[in-house]
């Protein structure tokens, strides 16, 4: 699943090809893609809009267009192609806008789990997918008094708090074990029993972590891509996610590979304590 890193590479994608164009027609194959409102009506709200900008908010991707927030969530798989009009519609591109210079952005997605809300402009940073999102890995409110306070009432492992999008915004399992090794604790330690100390590093690793994988575009695992075909670099730099039966590139130890709620994780137990 794309990452905050992925999300920013897709987005500098899409700001040099959609930004000042008008939407003028929308078409939906795949209904469940349209969170809110109902399909009928995102369609006729957001023809005749022009994107104004994009950013975003944790893994979503903000486009802010005349009167509305477009807000997009790739999920596991989903991605943009951009076609002429006339080019053949090809098998799970469910949703497809067509601007005002007769190109079309298309969305791709072979599992059908993306999924788009149209928000309001004024509020749309406290209305649902977004009220309730913690602090992205730079803001300056994101502190080892933060976290701290965060993992107190939780007992459950360290490496599923961090993916909790209330938490911090933007981390997903890849880089979630890559920030603990980098921060020698173990992703089966009980949140609560992290120390004050532990989640400065914690921080520290978050922003070293992202920021490296921001400037090469991302990681390309599996089935992301950006757009286009456009790679991401990250995957190069990994230290231990994706090692099974590697070598910790610390102590020489063999890497672990278990799974922690269902989600595969890659860890050394002799470094990550």
């Amino acid at each position: 699943m794309p990452e905050k890193p992925e999300v920013l590479t897709v987005v500098e994608t899409l700001k040099n090809k959609i930004i000042g164009k008008k939407i003028i027609k929308v078409e939906v194959f795949w209904n469940n893609i349209i969170e809110n409102p109902s399909v009928e009506t995102f369609k006729k709200e957001v023809q005749n809009q022009i994107i104004e900008k994009i950013d975003t908010r944790g893994k979503w991707i903000i486009i802010h267009l005349t009167k509305n927030i477009l807000a997009i969530h790739l999920r596991m798989e989903g991605k943009f192609f951009f076609r002429n009009q006339n080019d053949e519609i090809k098998k799970h591109e469910h949703v497809i806008f067509t601007f005002d210079d007769c190109t079309q952005m298309r969305f791709h997605d072979i599992r059908k789990f993306g999924k788009m809300h149209l928000l309001s402009k004024e509020n749309y940073l406290k209305e649902k997918p977004l009220k309730n999102m913690g602090y992205e890995y730079n803001d300056s409110n994101l502190d080892e008094n933060y976290l701290y306070y965060k993992l107190q009432k939780r007992k459950i492992p360290i490496k599923t708090t961090l993916l909790d999008q209330s938490i911090i915004a933007g981390i997903g399992n890849i880089y979630d074990d890559e920030i603990l090794f980098r921060s020698g604790i173990s992703p089966l330690r009980r949140s609560n029993k992290i120390t004050k100390k532990e989640c400065k590093r914690i921080i520290e690793n978050t922003n070293i972590v992202l920021e490296k994988a921001i400037k090469l575009g991302g990681t390309t695992i599996k089935s992301f891509t950006s757009s286009e075909g456009v790679h991401g670099l990250f995957q190069n730099e990994l230290l231990i996610h994706g090692k099974k039966n590697g070598i910790c590139p610390k102590c020489n130890h063999s890497v672990q590979k278990i799974k922690i709620n269902g989600r595969g994780t890659y860890y050394c137990n002799k470094c990550q304590k």
